[in-house]
C-alpha cells in the first residue's frame, strides 16, 4: 500500500496511526495491496477554500474525498486491481470541533473521517437512505475492528 501523509494544519497528527488505519480498512476492503492513495490534513482556510470550489458550499468542512481511478472493494478472491485511490482531505480544526459535540477524541473523531472519506474513494455514498445504511454500517465495522487491533495489548 502506498500512503503518502501530509500534514500541514499545523496541529500534531500521529500519522503512523492514520496508516495502519488505512491499510487495515484497505485489507478489509481486499483493495490490492499496490493501491496508492494520498491523506492530506490542512488548515480551516485551505479546507474552506476545497469547499467552495469543488461543492460550491461556504465555509469548510471536516472531510472530503477525491476519487482518481474510481476502484471498488474486492473480495478475498478477485480483490481490487491495482491503481490511484485518490486523495482524501481532513481538517483536523473542525474535526475537534466536531468531537467535543460528540464526546470523544479528536483523533477519534479523524480516524472515523479518514474511514468515511475512504469509503467515499471506494465508491460509496449516503445519498440515499439504503445507501447511508450500507456506508455507515461498513464504516463503523471497519473502525471497531482497527480500535480494537490497535489498542491490543503487544501493540
Amino acid at each position: 500500500m502506498s500512503v503518502e501523509i501530509l500534514n500541514e494544519s499545523g496541529e500534531q497528527v500521529d500519522e503512523d496511526r492514520f496508516r495502519r488505519l488505512i491499510t487495515h480498512a484497505l485489507d478489509q476492503l481486499h483493495v490490492h495491496p499496490d493501491a496508492e492513495l494520498s491523506l492530506i490534513f490542512v488548515e480551516v482556510p485551505a479546507m474552506e477554500r476545497l469547499h467552495v470550489r469543488w461543492l460550491d458550499e461556504p465555509g469548510p468542512t471536516d472531510v472530503l474525498s477525491f476519487p482518481m481511478d474510481e476502484l471498488r472493494p474486492g473480495s478475498a478472491d478477485r480483490p481490487t486491481p491495482p491503481g490511484i485511490l485518490g486523495d482524501i482531505v481532513v481538517c483536523p480544526e473542525v474535526a475537534a470541533r466536531q468531537a467535543e459535540q460528540a464526546g470523544h477524541s479528536a483523533e477519534e473523531e479523524m480516524l472515523l473521517l479518514v474511514t468515511h472519506g475512504l469509503l467515499h474513494l471506494l465508491g460509496f455514498d449516503h445519498a440515499e437512505e439504503d445507501e447511508r445504511r450500507e456506508m455507515f454500517g461498513l464504516q463503523n465495522e471497519i473502525l471497531t475492528a482497527f480500535l480494537q487491533q490497535d489498542r491490543a495489548p503487544g501493540r
